[in-house]
């Protein structure tokens, strides 16, 4: 099974690279499921429905998310009604909207989804390797392969949460810095492991917004509206295989692609 994980798609530059580059992955590398961080899609902040619903008629199969899935109103009603956008799973109990989903890839395979937060130098969650200790627990009964979007700053408890599930998942992916990493790898028991997949949007930015308004934010430190850049798109992203029987994974391929 090949599994496609796209980074955080940041406002509608993200989106086009998106429309760009999704089908030639998905034809050329024979993809069989495809996940995206959707979070940043609508302005750089927040998704909509429509947005949603948009990325899902590309071929996104599943929609994750992060600190930024209450940015829009909407989202809050939205994401109660469709399961296959995702918010953390260690959000306190009550929040709307599910942190996890296990669907059928065209073949039949089950494959289950978990969406978790991190807290170090985030804003406050429930313990996020308790949550996933539980989630996986629970979802391996219905899934051999299971992807998690650890959405996280700390490169740390990025790769510990990875150790962690080791041989009890999948692929462990993470996202939130907008910024690829090198260090993918297949960890000794048959997890895929990176720490972060990197963003789909403006190349020339800082993590997607435009370059002046940051600089001009650390200068002053005055608060301005953040404004998502225009330009060249790049589609982050990684190719996953996985033994649908077992749930080990066998290879994960960084890819980056960028569009005029």
């Amino acid at each position: 099974m090949k599994i496609l994980f796209i980074g955080d798609i940041v406002g509608s530059p993200g989106r086009r690279a998106v429309k760009e580059g999704l089908p030639d992955l998905v034809n050329k590398l024979k993809i069989d499921f495809v996940v995206a961080n959707g979070e940043n899609a609508a302005g750089g902040f927040g998704i909509t429905e429509s947005i949603s619903e948009e990325l899902f008629a590309l071929g996104i199969n599943v929609l994750t998310s992060g600190n930024h899935i209450r940015d829009k109103k909407e989202a809050v009603t939205y994401i109660e009604k469709e399961n296959r956008l995702l918010r953390p799973a260690n959000y306190p109990p009550g929040v709307p909207g599910s942190g996890s989903i296990v669907l059928n890839t065209p073949a039949g395979d089950r494959i289950a989804v978990l969406n978790l937060s991190g807290r170090v130098y985030m804003s406050p969650m429930d313990c996020p390797f308790q949550t996933a200790q539980r989630e996986v627990a629970a979802l391996r009964k219905q899934a051999a392969v299971i992807i998690i979007d650890f959405h996280a700053e700390a490169t740390s408890e990025k790769a510990a949460i990875g150790w962690m599930l080791d041989g009890e998942v999948s692929a462990v992916i993470g996202t939130h810095t907008h910024v690829q990493t090198a260090d993918e790898r297949i960890l000794p028991k048959g997890t895929a492991f990176i720490s972060d997949v990197g963003m789909t949007g403006p190349v020339d930015s800082i993590i997607g917004v435009k370059k002046e308004q940051i600089i001009q934010k650390f200068l002053n430190q005055i608060p301005t509206r953040f404004e998502t850049a225009k330009g060249e798109t790049v589609l982050s992203c990684v190719v996953l295989e996985v033994n649908p029987k077992t749930g080990g994974a066998t290879s994960i391929q960084r890819i980056q692609m960028t569009f005029a």
